[in-house]
């Protein structure tokens, strides 16, 4: 991936203001490029996995309960990267914990940032096919529902708003482009 550092902002001072265990939150101070300071709010966070799971006509997606949003919400199996985990060895450990699907057809479509304004979190969007099932694993603090769903469905679920953040919406439009052209 090249680099492009136009614009650059150089920083002057870095204070940990937060250290979680999933985030962390810092404040640097930044010399902007016509000289001047600001300071800059930057959520570090460790990236992560998204699978879209494609079985014949249909994905596999799961529900769970959202606490900062305060509803369910219907999503794309996803989860962090644990310390030195390569993406596509956390997205099949993802796909088979949340769904209790394997496979061995199982490729990058794209990595993108989720919110590059403030934190540096990246997801590694797989798709995955050829799905065998096993048993579900989730976490212990996971609750969560196993469906499989159409696009049609797929698509209501977002006029409901029961889909409604990023890295599914993005499968939902990758999925429609994979049936249109064979490619995602």
């Amino acid at each position: 991936m090249t680099v492009h550092k136009k614009f650059e902002e150089v920083t002057v001072q870095t204070e940990s203001i937060y250290k979680g265990r999933i985030i962390s939150l810092q404040l640097d101070t930044v010399t902007l490029p016509n000289g001047e300071t600001a300071t800059r709010e930057i959520v570090r966070h460790p990236g992560a996995v998204a699978v879209i799971p494609l079985i014949g006509d249909k994905m596999i997606v799961v529900e769970q309960y959202r606490k900062p949003l305060e509803k369910s919400q219907v999503e794309i199996p996803a989860g962090k990267l644990d310390a030195g985990e390569e993406p596509l060895k956390a997205a099949l450990r993802e796909l088979e914990e949340e769904t209790g699907y394997r496979s061995d057809n199982v490729r990058l479509v794209s990595s993108f940032y989720t919110s590059p304004g403030f934190a540096d979190e990246i997801i590694h969007l797989y798709v995955a096919e050829d799905l065998v099932k096993g048993d579900a694993n989730p976490d212990e603090d996971e609750f969560l529902e196993c469906e499989a769903i159409t696009l049609e469905q797929a698509q209501q679920y977002m006029r409901e708003g029961r889909i409604s953040d990023a890295k599914t919406i993005m499968a939902v439009y990758a999925w429609q482009l994979y049936k249109l052209t064979g490619q995602i």
